[in-house]
C-alpha cells in the first residue's frame, strides 16, 4: 500500500485541488487507429499537463453526454499533451469519436496505480498484450525505451483478432527495426496479405527470448487472455510475484468513494488498475467479483 500512496501523490501533484472537477482540454488531433478504435491528442487549455505514471488513467468527460475512464496511452516524458486511445463501445465513446480538432473535453486525473517500472530495473521485461490492451502498456514501453540502459531484454508480444485490428502499425514497425527491442505480433485470423504469426498471443510465450529467472511480466488484455498468459509464464518459470496485470472495472468517481469498481477488498480506481498478480490471485477470473 505504501507504493500505492506514492503513486497517488505523484499523480495528484500538479492537479486541481478538487479531483472531482474536470480541467478543460482541447482536442488538438484525432487519429483513427482502425475501424473502431481512435486516439485523442489533447492539450490543456491552461497550458499545464500533469505528470502521469505509465498505466494510470484519466476520466474523460464529453459535455452533455457523460464521463468514462480511459488509460493514458502517450509518452510520460512528453509534458505537452495527453493521448488516450479507446474503442467505440457505448454512448460516450461514440460521442467522443465525433470530436473534432478544436473541440473541448473535460479531464480528471491521473488516477490509479501504474506499471512497476522501477521493479524491472536490471531485469528482462516481457510485455504481453491483446487488442486495445496495447494502449495502457505503450507508456510503459516509452518509459523503458527512454531510459533503455536500465533494463536488460525488452520483449513485446502483441496479439490482435485480425491484421485490421492491430493498433499503432507505424510504431510497431519502428519498434521492430530497433536492435534493443524484440517485437512479435500475431493475429487470431489471417486476412489479406498477412504473412506473420497466426494464433493466440500465448503461443508466442514458449519461444520468447527472455530469462524467466530474472523477468518482470506486464500483462493487459481480456481477462481470459491474461489468465492463460499467466499459466504460460508459470510454465516458463516466471515467479508469480514478478507478474503484473491491469484490471478493468466500471469506474465512476475514480477516488474510491462510490464503490462501483470494488474488486474483492480493493477498488480498481485507487488500488489498481495495475496489480501484482499475488494480490488478486485468489479472486482473479471470478466473474462475481
Amino acid at each position: 500500500m505504501a507504493d500505492h500512496v506514492t503513486t497517488m501523490s505523484r499523480g495528484q501533484a500538479g492537479r486541481m485541488a478538487d479531483p472531482m472537477t474536470p480541467a478543460l482540454y482541447t482536442v488538438d488531433a484525432f487519429h483513427q487507429d482502425n475501424h473502431d478504435t481512435f486516439t485523442l491528442d489533447l492539450r490543456c487549455a491552461s497550458g499545464h499537463v500533469p505528470t502521469f505514471e505509465p498505466g494510470q488513467f484519466n476520466m474523460l468527460y464529453v459535455f452533455g453526454v457523460g464521463e468514462i475512464p480511459i488509460s493514458i496511452s502517450g509518452d510520460p516524458g512528453d509534458s505537452s499533451r495527453l493521448l488516450h486511445t479507446t474503442r467505440v463501445v457505448g454512448t460516450v465513446t461514440r460521442a467522443m469519436s465525433k470530436l473534432q480538432p478544436g473541440d473541448t473535453i473535460g479531464v480528471r486525473g491521473p488516477f490509479g496505480r501504474g506499471w512497476p517500472i522501477d521493479a524491472a530495473d536490471g531485469e528482462d521485461v516481457v510485455i504481453v498484450t491483446g487488442g486495445i490492451g496495447l494502449a495502457p502498456l505503450r507508456p510503459a514501453l516509452y518509459a523503458m525505451l527512454n531510459d533503455r540502459d536500465r533494463f536488460n531484454k525488452i520483449v513485446l508480444l502483441y496479439g490482435a483478432r485480425t491484421p485490421e485490428d492491430i493498433l499503432y502499425w507505424d510504431e510497431l514497425e519502428a519498434w521492430r527495426a530497433r536492435f534493443d527491442l524484440e517485437v512479435h505480433v500475431t493475429v487470431d485470423r489471417a486476412t489479406g496479405d498477412w504473412h506473420g504469426n497466426v494464433g493466440v498471443v500465448t503461443k508466442l510465450i514458449p519461444r520468447a527470448p527472455f530469462d524467466p529467472r530474472r523477468t518482470v511480466a506486464l500483462i493487459c488484455g481480456p481477462e481470459i487472455m491474461m489468465r492463460f498468459t499467466i499459466q504460460e509464464l508459470a510454465k516458463r518459470g516466471v515467479a508469480d510475484g514478478a507478474i503484473y496485470v491491469s484490471m478493468e472495472r466500471n469506474m465512476k468517481c475514480a477516488v474510491g468513494l462510490c464503490g462501483h469498481c470494488q474488486y474483492g477488498p480493493s477498488f480498481v480506481c485507487k488500488d489498481g488498475p495495475v496489480y501484482p498478480y499475488p494480490e488478486i490471485e485468489s479472486i482473479f477470473g471470478v466473474a462475481e467479483v
